[in-house]
């Protein structure tokens, strides 16, 4: 007598779903097995000594020192610009509204190195005898390139893009009869903005934050370009790895990788655990 195949129905009529879960699986899992390998290479090249070597270095613990300060800068920036912005974008249809939405999701496509090399060349552009960076630096007092404002500037120009996307989201899934109803009401549009939809809201803005502070986190080229990574003065993390790799410090490059590593998940449970609901 032959074996029974898989795929013979079964007594209620129906195929089994395991060659299905199999496949499917096996083509999941891959991705999932390359990043967890990674992580375990990187633990298994560096040593607990080694980590601690690194972090007692004065320019490493004063790029730390960076990375948090411009990270909360440029998440606190995005927050403010992707709000407003993805309201309007979510609530409005106006000429035009369709190339806006368009621009704002350059940032996501464009290389890196692009979009510092952007940044630089605004700055630097003349037009007649007026240059931006030149008007800040002896207008202003304010000088932009190749300063810690320049870091923000960078790691913002990238960031905001994806908290206007999950601000997008949001406000897509709040019902806008609730505004209706209060405009009708006597509410005027910004009443009904910052006391119906706004509060609403609460669960995207600490998404959008996060992940802007995560995005920027993880910023390198636009930095490396427009900031630089002078030591004790524009280094943050991400050109630290660069540089330490530049002068052959294998293992503080890695020991930096990891603490990058730990700061993303850190940030990816602060996510879970606020139930933003990405993890659906």
């Amino acid at each position: 007598m032959s074996d029974v195949p898989s795929s013979r129905p079964t007594r209620s009529g129906r195929r089994s779903d395991k060659p299905f879960f199999l496949v499917m699986g096996g083509i999941s899992s891959c991705f999932v097995i390359l990043i967890l390998l990674l992580l375990l290479a990187d633990l298994r090249f560096t040593s607990l000594a080694d980590f601690r070597d690194a972090l007692s270095k004065p320019e490493i613990r004063a790029a730390f020192r960076l990375t948090l300060l411009t990270c909360s800068a440029a998440a606190i920036m995005s927050l403010w610009v992707a709000t407003p912005l993805a309201y309007v974008l979510s609530r409005y249809r106006f000429p035009g509204r369709w190339l806006i939405d368009t621009l704002v999701d350059i940032p996501i496509v464009l290389p890196p190195l692009v979009m510092g090399l952007s940044l630089l060349i605004l700055f630097h552009l003349t037009i007649g005898d007026w240059q931006l960076e030149r008007f800040l630096r002896d207008r202003v007092g304010f000088p932009v390139t190749y300063k810690v404002p320049a870091v923000i500037l960078a790691q913002f120009s990238v960031a905001c893009a994806f908290a206007v996307r999950t601000m997008r989201v949001t406000f897509d899934q709040i019902d806008p009869r609730v505004e209706d109803v209060a405009r009708t009401l006597g509410c005027t549009r910004s009443q009904a903005f910052l006391q119906i939809a706004l509060p609403q809201a609460w669960r995207g803005m600490i998404a959008a934050t996060t992940i802007a502070w995560a995005r920027a986190l993880g910023e390198f080229g636009p930095i490396l370009v427009f900031a630089g990574a002078t030591r004790m003065r524009t280094e943050v993390l991400s050109t630290t790895v660069f540089l330490e790799l530049s002068i052959g410090e294998l293992d503080a490059a890695v020991a930096v990788s990891l603490l990058m590593v730990a700061m993303a998940v850190v940030v990816l449970l602060i996510l879970r655990l606020l139930g933003t609901g990405l993890s659906d």
